[in-house]
């Protein structure tokens, strides 16, 4: 059953911090978040959460927004600048100092360090303890001299927090269990003077979903602790709450999380290790979501599945086997074309050229070898393996040479490679005439002469017909090849 419209126009949102590539587990939070937008005809805003301004890089920015481009998830507002907003969250902060909302605390991180140790030796859960917090008939310490504080949020100190989460279902919290969150850190001692100071990752989140007006948040489970300051800043503000679903964790083949910092591969490194957008769109898909026992699907079949239903509430396991197995199938339905521009691309990074345009173009017969060999392969890495030996010398291997190219069947390779030289055409039926005459004319099995071709030829003794495949090459390059025996 599918769920009921949303009563308000859905804006989702995607927000990876640039300090590093996007790895696996946020292009998924991107994939459901995009697709629970456009199943609901709504709005998907990609934002750029480059607040760690010591590790944030242009190039993870440029990174992040060529994996979306190459899984093809397109944003209709931004890419969003955090570091562009700060005038707005320090207008916010402002508001919340004169609502109480919020105060100026000045402790050292000194002060905090002996706060959590003394706290741990006396067997208590760790926390500021809100000793800047002001308070009816409370007495504030001194300001220190030289001291810059941070900016704390007030949270409430009874009650609970309790949302409803899509994924999770009913989460509750008590306010006890939440510490006074630093929502703004001091400007760098460097930086010139009104300059304001740096948001927290809870704090601008909530302003951020609030401008954008942002109804449903998709992310990792690693946020949930995260949600209950979210949501009382969002009702200190009066701001609309979106709706929070949090999806759990993908796990690698260890069992432990796939992070930036643990196993996980960039999105774009897929892309450069043969696999196809359309193929890694439903695999991620499929990890920590279903549409009954459909394995494979369109993005247009997805973004009519998805509807916020269907996620699983326990972590996803990535399998190499099973989206190299995904990739294989996408293959198989790509038209060869596409697949031999693919293909060019694979053996241009090895320094291998491939003529794709202009008199002597080789496109229409670099599909046709796509269409003989994709069968074989789960990547474009591999299908490029199969192609190298049509645009680039082969070495066999010695075993393979001493084994199949004897002396026994040197008379027959050279005769052969008269008859080729000979044909009035090089086609399929031409080459395979050709060699039936030659294993008549000296006594031999078919795999006797047809495999010491493929390893002179082809520089392997496994491959498809070997009529087919000699078809596609330069007649020449075949003859100088079996000469060379």
């Amino acid at each position: 059953m599918s769920q009921a419209q949303p009563s308000k126009r859905v804006r989702t949102r995607i927000a990876p911090s640039p300090t590093g590539f996007l790895h696996l587990g946020t292009a998924r939070t991107a994939l459901f978040s995009w697709a629970y937008a456009r199943h609901f005809d709504g709005d998907f805003v990609l934002r750029i959460e480059d607040t760690d301004v010591a590790r944030s890089t242009q190039a993870s920015v440029e990174q992040i927004i060529a994996s979306m481009d190459w899984l093809g998830l397109g944003y209709d507002e931004g890419p969003i600048y955090q570091m562009q907003r700060l005038a707005r969250y320090q207008s916010v902060i402002e508001q919340m100092l004169a609502a109480g909302t919020a105060y100026h605390c000045y402790s050292t991180p000194e002060e905090l360090d002996a706060l959590r140790e003394a706290q741990k030796a006396r067997g208590e859960k760790t926390g500021y303890d809100g000793r800047w917090r002001p308070a009816p008939g409370k007495t504030l310490p001194e300001v220190p001299a030289g001291v810059k504080p941070v900016v704390r949020f007030a949270n409430p100190q009874d009650g609970e927090v309790s949302w409803h989460d899509l994924v999770k279902g009913q989460i509750t919290i008590a306010n006890r269990e939440i510490d006074d969150l630093i929502i703004q850190r001091p400007p760098a001692d460097d930086a010139p003077p009104g300059t304001p100071g740096v948001p927290t990752y809870n704090f601008a989140v909530v302003v951020d979903d609030w401008d954008m007006g942002i109804t449903h948040v998709f992310r990792g489970d690693e946020h949930v602790n995260n949600t209950p300051w979210q949501i009382n800043i969002f009702n200190a503000l009066g701001a609309p709450l979106p709706q929070f679903g949090h999806v759990p964790v993908i796990l690698g083949d260890d069992g432990l999380k796939l992070s930036k910092r643990r196993g996980a591969v960039s999105v774009t490194a897929y892309e450069e290790n043969g696999y196809l957008p359309e193929a890694m769109l439903n695999y991620l898909a499929r990890l920590g979501w279903s549409h009954g026992d459909d394995e494979l699907f369109s993005r247009e079949q997805l973004v009519e599945w998805f509807d916020g239903q269907h996620l699983s509430k326990s972590p996803a396991q990535w399998d190499p086997a099973k989206l190299a197995w995904v990739n294989a199938q996408y293959i198989k339905q790509t038209d060869d074309l596409r697949l031999a521009e693919m293909a060019a691309t694979q053996l241009r990074r090895r320094g291998i050229a491939v003529l794709e345009s202009g008199p002597g173009s080789q496109h229409g017969v670099t599909a046709a070898m796509c269409a003989l060999f994709k069968d074989r392969c789960s990547t474009t890495v591999e299908l490029a393996d199969w192609l190298a030996m049509y645009f680039a010398p082969v070495q066999p291997a010695e075993a393979e040479l001493a084994q199949h190219v004897t002396d026994a069947v040197r008379p027959a390779l050279a005769a052969l490679a008269t008859r080729l030289a000979a044909l009035a055409e090089w086609d399929k039926a031409s080459i395979q005439q050709a060699i039936k005459e030659t294993i008549g004319e000296h006594g031999l099995k078919m795999p006797q002469l047809a495999i010491p071709v493929r390893v002179l030829v082809c520089g392997r003794a496994q491959t498809p017909s070997v009529d087919a495949v000699l078809s596609l090459f330069d007649r020449q390059v075949v003859v100088d090849r079996l000469r060379n025996a």
